[in-house]
């Protein structure tokens, strides 16, 4: 791994894959700025790299994340907030929805507060059985932070959300699965296999252009009315059928053999989502 014990954030390669890892154990990982500076990068470090088609988080220890260092609140406190705007300017948890490649959460423990929004900002998530989920903002009196109001109610429905977020309580792994805030459920043991085994089985046999083509849809289409998401999609079907990505993977279906895709902006280059007129 990339780092010494003193770096918020290890970052690795598993063939298609970077993993990267939040570090501060002796703290569940809880988020400061130098943490989420490091972590930003990492995230922009992985888009830059051709070789990197899917990333994963997780944390160091037994904790994913367990929301702002309490240190870091008791500033914020003192001060009666002074600063919350300047760092509403940085980079902020939702900007893996952003990202061309998939990010994938492996919940590993402890995921409360902010460390719950930055498992909502990754596009799936696969959880240690028994793990711990908790907005918490509530019972600090604060407010449903940094978009989670608009993630949540997104993945398990209006009254789900409701209840997580302003009740605070502590959902477990399982719960979490059933109520769709978890993909999958997996024992501690196995969470990291498994959820690389996910990215590797993407990074092999999927398009790294079909994947930040629907990323792009997933996150912008239920906001349009149906007919001008159909509409940008069909834009969008057209470009894909001209592109070397759809050749090859009609020819490696028929030639029963794993496709050869491009990395993600040497293939098929899609019309940008955010720039279509339809």
């Amino acid at each position: 791994m990339s780092a010494t014990d003193e770096t918020p954030v290890l970052v690795d390669r598993v063939d298609s894959t970077a993993v990267i890892t939040l570090h501060r154990p002796d703290r569940l990982n809880a988020w400061t700025q130098d943490l989420g500076t490091a972590y930003y990068d990492a995230l922009d470090a992985a888009v830059a790299d051709p070789g990197v088609r899917v990333i994963v988080v997780t944390g160091s220890g037994r904790g994913f994340c367990a929301g702002a260092d309490m240190s870091t609140l008791q500033d914020l406190g003192d001060t009666g907030g002074a600063g919350v705007e300047e760092r509403s300017e940085r980079r902020q948890p939702h900007h893996a929805t952003t990202l061309p490649k998939p990010v994938i959460a492996a919940v590993n423990g402890a995921c409360a507060g902010l460390g719950l929004v930055l498992a909502l900002s990754c596009d799936l998530r696969f959880a240690a059985s028994g793990a711990k989920f908790t907005a918490a903002f509530s019972r600090r009196g604060l407010i449903a932070e940094y978009g989670s109001s608009w993630l949540l109610p997104n993945l398990v429905g209006t009254a789900r959300a409701f209840d997580l977020l302003v009740s605070g309580r502590v959902v477990l792994a399982e719960e979490a699965e059933r109520l769709g805030l978890v993909n999958e459920v997996v024992e501690a043991d196995r969470l990291l296999d498994r959820t690389l085994a996910y990215a590797a089985d993407l990074g092999a046999k999927v398009s790294p252009s079909s994947m930040a083509t629907m990323k792009a849809q997933i996150y912008r289409h239920p906001r349009m009315p149906l007919q001008a998401a159909v509409d940008e999609s069909v834009v969008l079907m057209r470009a894909s059928l001209e592109g070397e990505d759809f050749v090859e993977g009609v020819d490696s279906f028929v030639e029963k053999r794993d496709p050869a895709f491009a990395a993600y902006g040497s293939g098929t280059v899609m019309p940008s989502i955010s720039e279509l007129e339809v």
